[in-house]
């Protein structure tokens, strides 16, 4: 990639200008394309807008002259949602990767399944989870990417969880429900939605990293997140077999350890960072000294 002295952000950028951005120049073969107007067959029922990519860019490229297949979300098209269309071009290409013996870098930016192709949208959200695990089975790098608008929620963040790689920014969020989920079914007094410093705190690219649920942390700055991927390409490729008895050891870890903990203040206290309060203020450089004391993110998430 050419060498830019303007730091473009990852989290404003839209889909297809951080492939751009992570992928050797002019290197992208964009499979099924706008071109192709594969478009969700659901949306008109409700009178809804579809895209003719239907949210997500997918296909082939190098990075630094490496083949890999890239696949990135759009958040601005319904949340980066994931539909029939959607989902059926992400597992496609994970499918092919298995194949082709190609890592795979997947740009997550998406609030989970689109409501109006709930059974849909739930159907591709297993069939990926499959095809991520059959990829990873069969040697390929699978590697997540977090720092979009719409964070890594619901559906989204069960994939990112198969990944064996997970980069995030601060702008990043990652978690099973959303706030908003979280507060319809539990009320305003269990979790406020609209407190953005909480819900970074609970949910956010530092508190994620500090407790091991991704692998690195990097600057909201798309030449940060090109060569965080280039080094988990670099990374065994082997799928540990122990990894779901490590993850289950770590969840029964976690809530020992955590589970009296009503802020992610008190985890960090306890992760035993001594000025817990001062690491949402805190710069990368700054951020990535003070911890120390994180849990390793050894592929148990």
């Amino acid at each position: 990639m050419s060498s830019n002295p303007i730091r473009q952000s990852w989290y404003e950028a839209s889909a297809r200008a951080r492939i751009a951005a992570l992928v050797d120049p002019d290197s992208f073969a964009e499979f099924i394309g706008p071109e192709a107007r594969e478009t969700s067959p659901h949306l008109p029922i409700f009178d809804l807008p579809r895209q003719f990519d239907d949210g997500i860019a997918v296909g082939a490229a190098t990075m630094d002259g490496t083949p890999v297949l890239v696949a990135a979300q759009e958040g601005r098209f319904m949340g980066g949602a994931f539909g029939e269309v959607h989902g059926a071009k992400l597992t496609g290409l994970l499918r092919a990767a298995a194949t082709l013996k190609r890592d795979v870098v997947i740009a997550f930016d998406t609030g989970g399944v689109r409501l109006q192709e709930a059974n849909a949208g739930e159907l591709a959200i297993a069939e990926i989870m499959r095809a991520v695990l059959d990829a990873r089975t069969a040697g390929v790098r699978v590697i997540g990417l977090i720092g979009g608008r719409a964070g890594c929620y619901g559906g989204g963040s069960l994939i990112a969880g198969c990944c064996s790689t997970l980069v995030i920014s601060e702008q990043g969020r990652l978690s099973v429900s959303g706030p908003e989920v979280i507060e319809t079914n539990r009320g305003v007094e269990e979790f406020d939605s609209r407190d953005r410093a909480l819900v970074w705190r609970t949910m956010g690219g530092k508190h994620r990293y500090l407790i091991g649920g991704v692998d690195a942390y990097v600057d909201d700055d798309v030449a940060a997140f090109r060569s965080a991927t280039l080094a988990a390409m670099t990374r065994p490729a082997t799928l540990d077999p122990s990894v779901l008895a490590a993850e289950q050891a770590r969840l029964e870890t976690r809530l020992a350890r955590f589970g009296d903990a009503v802020d992610g203040r008190d985890v960090w206290t306890t992760l035993g960072i001594t000025d817990a309060a001062s690491i949402p203020d805190l710069a990368t450089a700054d951020f990535l000294a003070a911890a120390t004391h994180r849990e390793s993110a050894d592929d148990a998430r």
